[in-house]
């Protein structure tokens, strides 16, 4: 059942082009790399929406325990599990885009003052891309009905596998086992469940399966803010194509944005990944600091 709720929240795929924040730095490092680095989840910039999840099924665990369920030991073990497993556990990878390529709000948190660039991506690469590496795309969902309605839905699927074991106190003994066994489809429900805050995002994630193996070999570690990040490297092309294919770019804020398209449309030139329908400026007044 709870692999019937993921398999659904990833089966739309994206039409529009799908845009990716970041700073020039960044973008050297992914058109010359053709590579983008997705993150695990728990070290996003947004890894407080895996904390929103949690508390999204905790709530509703807990009420459905205080409105007098069966077996309550089973819900409370959740509880515990989810406290202690689903922070700790094994990696889960993602990479964020946006369905709107030139928000203020955006340029403000993902890229460099004077320095930001939005690249716009050709969606069915990316489909592509991520189907060949075993990676899923799903759209992120932000109104608290359908979050709500989602939640009920796994947690019903939680006292769904316990009952198949019909003996009350053998589901409590076997409670590990059992949510070991769905831990990686709660991990992918929660990519995608975000704050209603950020709405106005827009936002696609491509979302890996689970990865236990420290060795693996697309597996890296880069430094953070304040601490080392791990990183899954998820190739924008396939290996004999040059350069990766964008629909459009555009230059954020900066103080000169006709030298900027310049010397970012030579770049890309040069790269074999010139966008489609070119580059534009964001049209937003730089600010000096």
């Amino acid at each position: 059942m709870i692999e019937a709720i993921t398999r659904t929240l990833f089966t739309r795929q994206p039409e529009e082009t799908l845009y990716h924040y970041t700073s020039l730095a960044g973008l050297q490092g992914i058109v010359g790399s053709r590579e983008l680095r997705s993150s695990d989840i728990r070290f996003m910039n947004d890894s407080a929406e895996l904390r929103h999840t949690l508390d999204l099924l905790n709530k509703q665990v807990t009420r459905r325990i205080l409105s007098g369920v069966d077996h309550p030991e089973l819900l409370n073990a959740f509880l515990d599990w989810l406290s202690k497993r689903i922070v700790s556990g094994p990696m889960l990878f993602g990479a964020s885009f946006r369905a709107n390529g030139n928000l203020l709000s955006q340029w403000r948190g993902y890229s460099v003052h004077g320095k930001g660039v939005s690249l716009g991506f050709d969606p069915e690469s990316i489909c592509r891309q991520a189907s060949a590496q075993g990676f899923s795309i799903g759209r992120c969902i932000y109104q608290p009905d359908r979050q709500a309605a989602l939640i009920e839905q796994v947690i019903d699927g939680v006292e769904a596998l316990a009952q198949e074991l019909g003996n009350p106190s053998r589901a409590a003994q076997e409670a590990p086992r059992i949510f070991q066994n769905i831990e990686e489809d709660l991990l992918r429900i929660a990519a995608v469940l975000k704050h209603p805050a950020f709405e106005e995002e827009q936002e696609w994630r491509i979302v890996s399966p689970i990865i236990s193996d420290p060795h693996h070999p697309a597996l890296h570690v880069r430094e953070g803010s304040s601490m080392l990040v791990p990183y899954y490297a998820f190739a924008l092309a396939p290996e004999k194509q040059r350069g990766v294919s964008l629909n459009h770019v555009y230059i954020g804020p900066t103080a000169n944005a006709e030298l900027s398209m310049h010397s970012l449309r030579l770049y890309l030139e040069q790269q074999r990944s010139a966008p489609r329908d070119g580059i534009s400026y964001c049209q937003i007044p730089f600010r000096k600091r």
